[in-house]
């Protein structure tokens, strides 16, 4: 069945192409102007009633005077009565779970602080992450774009950067809403984490610094939190660790003692060059490998400031303190003008870390720990717009990146991944427990408190909706995936403006969901699934999360698996021709859709994160001033 006649079929149809609207051209209110005409022979240049030219010019400047008089008060009246610019504040967490925050039923960790904010705005209850891992989802956040239109999309194994020298990033030819909301006056801030790239060539030519994208001042990580960056908390590199050097040092060690002991035996005599060549590549394995742990924190876990390193390496005493207290800084110096700050969280990423204050307090160890501490920091933030009387002036937006990562446990079975409520999966999938997030927005007076709203969303819903809250307009020379909130927000329409939205896995269009115009279901087709391991689980634990590609990680689906999550949200009984009639014409309905998709992203897009833009690149590593090496 074609789409459109699966569309009536729902009372509605698909959402047209936004055209621009057309204006009609403003005209003066006087009209053109007329020649005057000469009075008519013999009569008086002045009729009956009217005052001389004299007369006529002394009361046009006595005018002229009043009006000058009572301008600047006119002038401030209508200042008055026309709403001043919003300002933004945008709090993105990392990793965090929609079932960690007691806004969303968790019982046992204290947010207060994002509690009170749901209460007092709206809370999101379908609100999407554009990809299920950091790097691209970041870049979608911020372009309001999918991540394959900028290449910000993997075609490899590695989805994210790994090494802040690195040649990848997010191309300065992107536009972000920052940049957005600079060019209409804004002041813009980002603290915490980019993790978009740094420089290309060399190291200070930073072509994807978070300067480049429209942020007046920068103050964080260039690239992410690891485990690596903290001693005694492991290593993100175990499975590479295991590959590149331990197989190959067992096979060479075990060829090495072969011909010992033949050697030993009499059975043979090998030379001593057959030796030398099978312990040398023990030796540099070894060696590299001792060099890499002992030197990757110093290399890569630094904070800067904008261009410069301000901390190398980082340490995370009371990190998010310093966080906190840059963000509010930057508030309190601007609260005279407009401003736009993203405060990009460190928590709840591992390397797990926490002040004295929040240490050992929460009932779930390590991870709730951080959890309290990020909300606490919230709390800060929104104290600071209190005292200054910008609260009524601020929307301020909380989300996550994407979903709990449930694979993060420690060898000592300490859990540090967190919950993501009653959804299936977590980060790196795209079944809802990784894509499904906090989203939470605040501004009294203008959006309704307490109001919850159903219908989907997305984190790339942010750029145009700070395009309207500043006046800029949208880039007319590329497609924008999101859609302004603000509609939904204030209760003008209970519909999401998305009909399809598109679930990625690095590169690969994983799964599709549709929202039928005027029906309550919310169809899901997966093309392909995850194989969790072990049996049973809910994730991939071998792999530390799960893979996009290869037999071994994931299972195709011909036709596809469908679901509809207004009825099973979990995703746990797919339907079937038997349970769902139209199970057919929904399937051609969003194989179309795709289609259709798939057309519109350029085949030819840079890859960014090509194995050759996400490889360590010595020659781009930064180093703090004064210092030349490790």
């Amino acid at each position: 069945m074609p789409l459109a006649a699966l569309s009536v079929r729902f009372g509605g149809r698909r959402a047209a192409a936004r055209v621009p609207a057309l204006r009609r051209p403003v005209t003066s209110a006087r009209g053109d102007a007329r020649p005057s005409r000469a009075p008519p022979p013999g009569s008086s240049a002045h009729p009956a009633g009217s005052l001389p030219r004299s007369k006529m010019r002394m009361m046009r400047a006595s005018c002229l005077l009043l009006l000058l008089f009572l301008g600047p008060s006119q002038g401030h009246a209508h200042t008055a009565t026309t709403a001043p610019l919003p300002n933004i504040v945008l709090l993105l967490a990392d990793d965090l779970g929609i079932g960690d925050l007691g806004c969303y039923g968790n019982r046992t960790l204290r947010t207060p602080n994002i509690d009170q904010l749901a209460r007092d705005g709206v809370k999101l209850t379908q609100h999407l992450a554009a990809a299920p891992l950091c790097t691209p989802s970041r870049a979608a956040f911020l372009t309001g774009r999918y991540p394959v239109r900028s290449g910000m999309a993997a075609r490899s194994r590695v989805g994210v950067f790994l090494f802040p020298a690195s040649s990848g990033g997010l191309p300065a030819t992107e536009v972000t809403f920052a940049r957005l909301a600079k060019a209409r006056g804004y002041t813009t801030a980002l603290v915490g984490k980019w993790h978009l790239g740094l420089s290309c060539r060399h190291p200070h030519d930073f072509c994807h610094h978070p300067r480049v994208h429209g942020f007046d001042q920068f103050f964080g990580l260039p690239a992410t939190n690891l485990r690596d960056c903290k001693p005694g908390a492991g290593t993100v590199f175990e499975g590479a660790v295991h590959w590149i050097v331990v197989v190959p040092v067992q096979a060479l060690g075990t060829a090495a003692l072969t011909l010992a002991a033949l050697r030993c035996l009499g059975l043979a005599r090998p030379p001593p060059a057959a030796f030398l060549g099978l312990l040398l590549p023990v030796a540099i394995l070894l060696g590299g490998h001792f060099l890499f742990r002992h030197y990757f924190r110093p290399l890569h876990c630094f904070l800067m400031r904008d261009f410069e390193v301000a901390q190398q390496p980082l340490d995370y005493e009371n990190l998010t303190q310093r966080l906190t207290e840059e963000a509010a800084g930057f508030i309190r110096r601007n609260s005279q003008k407009p401003f736009l700050l993203l405060l990009s969280y460190i928590h709840v990423h591992t390397a797990l870390f926490a002040s004295p204050e929040f240490a050992h307090r929460s009932w779930h160890g390590a991870y709730g720990d951080a959890v309290e501490e990020l909300d606490w920091s919230v709390g800060q933030i929104l104290q600071v717009l209190d005292e200054l009387g910008l609260a009524s002036r601020t929307i301020v937006y909380f989300s996550s990146d994407q979903g709990a990562h449930v694979e993060e446990v420690t060898a000592t079975g300490e859990v540090h991944g967190g919950s993501n409520g009653i959804y299936r999966g977590g980060k790196a999938n795209n079944w809802e427990g990784g894509i499904r997030v906090p989203g939470v927005l605040r501004w009294p007076g203008v959006i309704p408190a307490g109001h919850e709203v159903d219908a989907a969303t997305s984190n790339m819903d942010i750029f145009p909706t700070v395009a309207g809250l500043t006046g800029a307009p949208l880039p007319h020379d590329r497609v924008i995936d999101g859609r302004d909130l603000m509609p939904l927000l204030r209760g003008q329409s209970q519909r999401s403006a998305h009909e399809f939205l598109f679930h990625y896995c690095n590169a690969y269009l994983q799964a599709v969901r549709w929202l039928p115009r005027n029906s309550s279901a919310v169809f899901k087709a997966f093309f392909f699934t995850p194989k969790f391991h072990p049996a049973g689980a809910n994730g991939c634990f071998p792999t530390h999360v799960c893979l996009c590609q290869g037999p071994t990680h994931v299972t195709n689906h011909d036709p596809p698996l469908l679901f509809n999550l207004a009825r099973d949200p979990g995703e746990t009984v797919p339907l079937t021709p038997h349970t769902e009639p139209r199970h057919r014409a929904i399937l051609e309905a969003i194989l179309e859709a795709a289609a259709e998709h798939r057309g519109s992203v350029p085949p030819n897009v840079p890859n960014q994160l090509a194995p050759g833009h996400v490889v360590w690149k010595p020659w781009l590593q930064l180093w703090a001033a004064g210092a030349s090496g490790p």
